[in-house]
This record gives structure tokens, C-alpha cells and sequence, in this order.
């Protein structure tokens, strides 16, 4: 299963909460669902533990049954639906709506004045229009839904308690989303996945090393490669003076340090320095190498 898909597993373990944070959850449900309408409601899941915890959450928020459930043994997509009028006026009252004068959807904040019943709502909205991304791959938390003034109302209520999403447009959804993984850690640990948020922030610790150590493997492949490169040009510097005849010429300090680096090809200039007897400096070393190379015309 996908990170998102069990993160909302865990937030579906959630229990033992009043009937106030019910309808809060609900209500972020219906508000990013797949219809909430005055003829239909109609919400749309592929997450068996959801689907569970739809029926159960619906029953203790207004006391009513989906007037369509679907089969308990059937996979893949699950619908439920009420169509029923009473039922609907049920809900919508529950919320403060009109649904005959209801022209759009809004968030109604009166309906989420406790502290608890905030979270709820979020965490209602992020079953219905939330998802993350594999947290291996990238940083993303979004919530979409088709109702402008709802995506503008729960924007509002994330400012109030500390987020400051960012807001896009997508196929006709309107989409506030984070991409800073400390964020999306503080998001899922705020409506009830602190397991799934400390998940991600190891997976954040296990990239960022096996980055910092794949930056160290290629400065190190670098310095190895300018160490050959320079030595490759040092030793083919000798041996066009060895070929013209030259290297009798050399003073004695030259030539130690031309068979020097002739017998140690892969040394660093700072490790040959060290086989000089006594040691020299590297600045030593480099300049009589400078030297080799310019007496053979390089």
C-alpha cells in the first residue's frame, strides 16, 4: 500500500472520541467528498479501514444509516450514498445549511469552536481529499476539493492554527499543499498519525545521510581523479625528458623526485613528500615537479 493510503489507515485507528468530533470529522468529509449536495451525498473510498470507520462515524454524528452501503466482501472502489431527504436535512442543518438556499459550500467555523474539533475537521478533509507522496521519493501533502470557497475557509483555519500552505489549481480542484517535510510531520502528527510522522522523518534522516555520504564518495572520486590526472602529466613530463636526452642534466633533487614519482604513480603529492629523506613539504615537492614539467616543454 502506498504512504498515503496508510497514514490514513492509522488515523482510522483513532477511537474514544465525543460526538462533537464526529460531525467535525464528517463535516470535513462531506466538504472534500466526491458529492455533497441537496439531492445526494455520495463518497467514494478505496480504503477498507475508512470504509468502516464511514458507517461508524455517520451513525454517531447524526444517527442515520448510508442509504446505499457497498458489499462488505467487494474490492477495489467503495460507494456510499444517502438520497434520502430527511436524512440529508438532517445533515445539513447539523452544519447550519439551507440546503434549498444553499448557493455554495462554505466552512462554517461556528461548527468548529473547540480545540479538538478543529483537528477533527482536518483530519476529516485529509480522508476525503488528502495525499501524500512516497516521502522516498519527494515532499508532498495536498487537500483538494472542487469548492473554491471551501478550499479558501480551510486555508484560514490552517493559518489560525499555525500552517501556511501554499494554493494551486488542478483539473477543476482547488489545492492548498506543503512541501516541506517538517510541515507535513506537524500536519499528520496534528490530526493523529504521529507514527506516520515520525516515519517520515526518518526516511527524511536516511536520505539526508545517504546523501551527505554520496557527496563525500564524489569529492572523493574528484580529488582521486585530479591526483591521477596530475600524476599521469608528471610521469609523461620524465619520460619525454628521459626520451631527449635531458635527464642527466637534471640536479639531483629533480631526479630523486622524478624516480620518486615514477616508482609511486598514485600518490598524492602531500604522500610522496613523505618518502623524501628527510620528508619535504609539499609545496616542496610540487614546486620540482612544476619544474620537471616545464623542462619538458609541457
Amino acid at each position: 500500500m502506498s504512504f498515503s493510503y496508510d497514514s490514513k489507515v492509522e488515523l482510522c485507528k483513532i477511537e474514544d472520541e465525543g460526538k462533537c468530533c464526529a460531525i467535525s470529522e464528517c463535516y470535513g468529509v462531506l466538504l472534500y467528498c466526491n458529492t455533497f449536495s441537496s439531492r445526494e451525498i455520495r463518497i467514494i473510498t478505496g480504503n477498507q479501514m475508512l470504509a468502516l470507520r464511514l458507517e461508524k462515524q455517520f451513525y454517531k454524528a447524526f444517527s442515520i444509516n448510508f442509504d446505499i452501503l457497498p458489499d462488505s466482501d467487494k474490492t477495489g472502489k467503495r460507494t456510499f450514498i444517502v438520497s434520502d431527504q430527511a436524512k440529508l436535512k438532517r445533515i445539513y442543518e447539523t452544519y447550519g445549511y439551507s440546503p434549498e438556499n444553499l448557493l455554495a459550500h462554505h466552512v462554517n467555523l461556528s461548527v468548529l469552536e473547540e480545540e479538538c474539533c478543529k483537528k477533527s475537521f482536518l483530519r476529516g478533509v485529509f480522508f476525503a481529499g488528502g495525499a501524500i507522496t512516497d516521502p522516498t521519493k519527494s515532499y508532498h501533502l495536498e487537500l483538494a476539493t472542487s469548492h473554491s470557497s471551501v478550499s479558501r475557509g480551510v486555508y484560514s483555519l490552517l493559518l489560525e492554527m499555525g500552517f501556511y500552505p501554499k494554493e494551486t489549481a488542478r483539473s477543476g480542484n482547488h489545492i492548498l499543499y506543503f512541501k516541506q517535510s517538517s510541515v507535513i510531520e506537524d500536519f499528520l502528527t496534528l490530526i493523529g498519525a504521529p507514527i506516520h510522522a515520525m516515519k517520515l522523518m526518518s526516511t527524511k534522516i536516511e536520505k539526508d545521510m545517504r546523501n551527505a555520504v554520496q557527496r563525500k564518495v564524489n569529492c572523493d572520486t574528484a580529488n582521486v581523479t585530479k591526483i591521477v590526472d596530475a600524476a599521469a602529466a608528471q610521469i609523461d613530463a620524465i619520460m619525454k625528458i628521459e626520451n631527449s636526452g635531458n635527464y642527466d642534466q637534471l640536479n639531483d633533487k629533480l631526479k630523486e623526485t622524478a624516480q620518486l614519482r615514477l616508482e609511486n604513480p598514485e600518490l598524492s603529492i602531500k604522500e610522496l613528500a613523505e618518502l623524501f629523506n628527510p620528508p619535504l613539504s609539499k609545496s616542496a615537492v610540487n614546486h620540482r615537479l612544476r619544474k620537471l614539467v616545464s623542462l619538458s616543454g609541457q
